[in-house]
């Protein structure tokens, strides 16, 4: 059984991207620049925000953390959004999820600049996703096609089943692995909560990508031997046994599964830092859009 290591894969893709950074600043151009606008104190939302500054700096990425409190009002956030929009120095921009409740989501990411949306969630690039054109592709769904190819995994001709349909991992995720290319064109099923017979189709699957928010959901009887299974979920269980109080899971009873497959995806450890590599891609993507324009 092959564990899908995400750590090293996404330090292989950093050092990649430190050493294009490099060259840029070798040659007087200045560093890329990524920023994220943070609402409130959710704390799942803090601890992302500040992995992607570490990791913004190990790799000479400049970047901003605009910082506000729950109660900012959605006109006040649309002229944030406005500002970086405008600031040529700021090359794409992320707006953390979860926003307060008294905010509409889609109109907060429809503000944003497409050509800044380092996210991949603005419609145009949503658009763009479902048409096959060039576009920001949502970081988790772009991370998890890196991880695949990086480690060998044969996609073309393959049955892969994705559970879940969420715009941020699902729906992007299915459309990618149907792409006809050299690292897809897999024949891709789309499951969600209203799917019957759910283990009978994922007992079909090749490759099985694990994205419906459930832990430990996907149990041994899921999945048939040789399967590749992507495990996206990450949850915090309380857990007396450690010294912390928890441990982390995934969608998927590790260690029921992991001994039918053929290769799987650890949590943590596995998806995680491939969210992050795939995000500082498209930072860099939107550097060399933005360089291109001057």
């Amino acid at each position: 059984m092959q564990i899908i290591d995400g750590k090293a894969i996404s330090a292989d893709i950093k050092k990649e991207i430190a050493a294009e950074v490099a060259g840029l600043i070798d040659k007087g151009q200045r560093a890329p620049h990524m920023a994220a606008i943070l609402v409130g104190h959710d704390g799942a939302s803090e601890t992302y925000v500040a992995s992607k500054e570490k990791n913004c700096h190990s790799v000479g990425i400049t970047s901003s953390v605009y910082r506000y409190e729950e109660n900012i009002s959605e006109q006040a956030l649309l002229e944030v959004i406005s500002f970086l929009n405008q600031d040529e120095e700021v090359d794409g921009f992320i707006v953390q999820l979860p926003l307060p409740k008294h905010m509409e989501v889609d109109k907060i990411i429809a503000a944003i600049n497409p050509d800044k949306d380092i996210d991949g969630f603005h419609p145009m690039n949503m658009g763009r996703l479902v048409l096959g054109e060039d576009t920001f592709i949502p970081a988790t769904p772009y991370g998890i096609m890196e991880l695949l190819q990086r480690s060998g995994i044969e996609t073309a001709g393959k049955n892969c089943v994705v559970l879940g349909r969420s715009n941020i991992v699902g729906t992007p995720m299915s459309l990618l692995m149907s792409r006809n290319n050299s690292h897809a064109n897999a024949t891709v099923t789309l499951c969600h909560s209203k799917t019957r017979n759910l283990a009978d189709i994922t007992r079909q699957a090749d490759i099985l990508i694990a994205a419906i928010g459930k832990p430990e959901f996907v149990k041994a009887d899921m999945v048939k031997d040789g399967v590749v299974v992507v495990d996206v979920g990450i949850h915090r269980i309380e857990d007396p046994s450690k010294k912390n109080g928890f441990h982390l899971c995934g969608d998927v009873d590790y260690a029921g599964v992991a001994p039918k497959c053929s290769a799987i995806t650890p949590v943590p450890g596995g998806v995680g830092p491939m969210t992050i590599a795939a995000l500082l891609m498209n930072t860099m993507k939107a550097y060399r859009k933005n360089m291109t324009k001057k």
